[in-house]
C-alpha cells in the first residue's frame, strides 16, 4: 500500500492505497465486495450541463462485471439536442478513476462518471468529456506540454433571515461567523467534495451578502487545485452536484447564476491554468518572470476571448454580470494582479524573503519551491458554463497561441498595468477590444472563429452549430439596454435561469 495516500479523504483511494488514476476494474470490484456496497450509480453530463444518473442494484458478481465492462444503453436524444430520435441509442461506460462513495445515499452506493460511445463503440464525437479529451490531446501534440486547470466555484446560498448579526451589504469577503451564516454548510460541502476526489485549495465567503424579502443571500466560493484539465472539469461537475444535494438536505436554495439581482455581486467561475512539462510548471522563466510559453497561451486567449463566451457565458443573465466598470471584465486585455482585466496573472511567490520564517522565528529556512503555484486566470466565465466545453475552449485558445507567429506581439499589445476604468486611462481603454454583450453577439463571435475550435477535430461542427443555435434562440441583442436597472424585470430574468449550469 502507498502510505503517502493515507491522508486522502477519498475512501476508495485510502482503502485501495493507490491514486485514482490507477484504478482498475478489479480494484472497483474489490472495493465493492469488501465494503458492503449494494448499488452502483453511473453519472454523466448532458446537454443542459447537469449530471444525469442511472442506478444499478448489484444482483451478482457476474452482473457487476457486465455493467462495469459493457456499460449500458441510454437515449441520446433525451440527453443532447443534436441527436435525432431515429438514431439515438448511445452507450455509457464508467471511468473507474472517478469512483467515489455517494455521501447522500442511504443504501451504500459507489458512483462513477461515464464516457459516451456511439453505436459503433467509438467515443461520441460531440460528447462533453470527449471534446475536452480531444482538446487536451491536441494541445499536447502541438506544444509538447500538458494543460492543467482549476476552477473557482462561486455560488449563493439562500435561506430565511434569522434577524441576527447581519453582514455588511456587499462586504462579505472572507467573513467569519456569526456574520457569515453558511460557513459550516460550505465546509461540509468541501468535505464531501474531497471524499469524491475533488482536490480543494480552500473555501471562503465572498463579497455578495444581502437580504431581500426576509431572505438572506450569501455568496460563497470553493477553489480547487490545478490538476490535468479533464480531471478539473470532472471535479467541478461533481462539486456542483454535491453542493445542490446538501442544500436540498438542509432546506436551503443554491444558485450558481451569474447575476442575482441589480446592484449586487454576481457569481463567476474563474478558471486558472498552468502549462506543465513532465511535472514542471513552465509558466515562469529562469528569472521568475512570466515565460514566453505563458505569454503565447495568453495571446491565444486574447484572440479567442470573444468566442470563449459561447462556452462560458451561456444565458442572458451572463451579460448582466459582464458590464463596464464592475469587477467582472468586459475588455480584452491581461495584466499582473489586476482585477479589471480579462486574464489576470495572480500574485506569485517571487519575493526572495522567507515569509514563513519571518512569521515563525523558530523555523529554519523553508527552501520551498513556489514556482509550481504560478497560474494565469480567465475571469469572464460564470456558473452557466458548460464545464467541459469551457475548459476545452480554453485549451484550444492556449494551443492557438503557440500557432500564432505574432503571439508575443499580441501579448505585449494587450497588456495593461493600470486600472483601465479610471479616467486618466481612457486612451488605453479605447484601444482595447470588447467582449460580446449578449448571447446573440457571442454566437456571432463563435461563428466567425469556429474554424479554430474545429481544427484537429476538437469541437465537432454539430456541437458548434448547436451552441450557436441555442445562443441565438434567446434573442437578447438589446435585452441589457431594455431592462437597464429595472429590479423587477431583472428578478424575473434571474428566476428564469436560476438553476443554470
Amino acid at each position: 500500500m502507498d502510505t503517502s495516500l493515507d491522508m486522502s479523504p477519498n475512501r476508495v483511494v485510502a482503502f485501495l492505497g493507490k491514486p485514482c488514476r490507477e484504478f482498475t476494474k478489479a480494484d472497483i470490484v474489490r472495493y465493492i465486495k469488501e465494503n458492503g456496497i449494494r448499488m452502483v450509480n453511473f453519472m454523466y453530463p448532458a446537454g443542459d450541463g447537469r449530471l444525469k444518473t442511472l442506478n444499478f442494484v448489484i444482483n451478482s458478481a457476474a452482473y457487476l462485471d457486465a455493467i462495469l465492462t459493457c456499460g449500458e444503453r441510454v437515449d441520446g436524444s433525451s440527453l443532447f439536442p443534436f441527436i435525432e430520435a431515429g438514431s439515438s441509442d448511445l452507450y455509457v461506460l464508467p471511468r473507474f478513476s472517478t469512483a467515489f462513495v455517494d455521501p447522500f445515499a442511504e443504501i451504500p452506493t459507489l458512483s462513477m462518471l461515464c464516457s459516451y460511445f456511439n453505436k459503433d463503440g467509438e467515443p461520441l464525437e460531440s460528447s462533453p468529456e470527449n471534446t475536452l479529451h480531444k482538446a487536451c490531446r491536441a494541445f499536447n501534440e502541438v506544444t509538447g506540454l500538458q494543460f492543467q486547470a482549476m476552477g473557482e466555484l462561486e455560488y449563493y446560498v439562500i435561506a430565511p433571515d434569522s434577524g441576527m448579526f447581519h453582514a455588511t451589504d456587499q462586504k462579505g469577503y472572507h467573513e467569519s461567523a456569526p456574520y457569515a451564516k453558511f460557513n459550516d454548510f460550505r465546509t461540509e460541502c468541501m468535505a464531501y467534495i474531497a471524499q469524491a476526489g475533488g482536490q480543494i485549495k480552500y473555501g471562503h465567503s465572498e463579497v455578495g451578502n444581502f437580504t431581500i424579502d426576509d431572505m438572506v443571500y450569501e455568496q460563497n466560493e470553493i477553489e480547487f487545485l490545478p490538476v490535468p484539465a479533464e480531471e478539473a472539469a470532472d471535479q467541478l461537475m461533481i462539486a456542483k452536484w454535491i453542493i445542490r444535494n446538501l442544500a436540498y438536505k438542509y432546506g436551503y436554495d443554491v444558485t450558481f447564476a451569474p447575476k442575482i439581482t441589480a446592484g449586487k455581486a454576481g457569481s463567476g467561475l474563474h478558471v486558472h491554468m498552468r502549462l506543465m512539462n513532465d511535472g514542471v510548471n513552465v509558466m515562469l522563466d529562469g528569472e521568475g518572470k512570466l515565460s514566453q510559453n505563458a505569454r503565447r497561451a495568453i495571446a491565444g486567449m486574447m484572440v479567442l476571448a470573444p468566442s470563449i463566451t459561447a462556452f462560458g457565458n451561456t444565458n442572458p443573465t451572463s451579460y448582466f454580470r459582464l458590464v463596464p466598470h464592475q469587477e467582472a471584465p468586459t475588455n480584452i486585455c491581461w495584466g499582473d494582479r489586476n482585477r479589471s482585466v480579462l486574464v489576470r496573472v495572480p500574485l506569485g511567490w517571487a519575493a526572495k524573503s522567507d515569509m514563513c520564517r519571518i512569521a515563525n522565528p523558530l523555523e529554519g529556512e523553508s527552501n520551498y519551491d513556489t514556482t509550481m503555484k504560478q497560474t494565469v486566470e480567465m475571469r469572464s466565465p460564470d456558473g452557466s458554463a458548460d464545464l467541459y466545453q469551457l475548459i476545452a475552449g480554453l485549451a484550444v485558445a492556449c494551443r492557438h497561441g503557440f500557432e500564432l507567429e505574432n503571439a508575443l506581439e499580441i501579448a505585449e499589445r494587450t497588456y495593461v498595468n493600470v486600472n483601465i476604468h479610471q479616467k486618466e486611462n481612457e486612451a488605453k481603454l479605447a484601444m482595447l477590444e470588447q467582449l460580446p454583450d449578449s448571447c446573440a453577439a457571442s454566437a456571432d463571435c463563435l461563428e466567425r472563429q469556429r474554424a479554430v475550435f474545429e481544427q484537429y477535430n476538437v469541437f465537432s461542427p454539430a456541437m458548434i452549430d448547436g451552441i450557436i443555435k441555442r445562443l441565438r434562440s434567446y434573442d437578447d441583442r438589446t435585452l441589457r439596454a431594455d431592462i437597464g436597472d429595472n429590479r423587477d424585470e431583472m428578478l424575473k430574468l434571474v428566476q428564469r435561469y436560476f438553476h443554470c449550469g
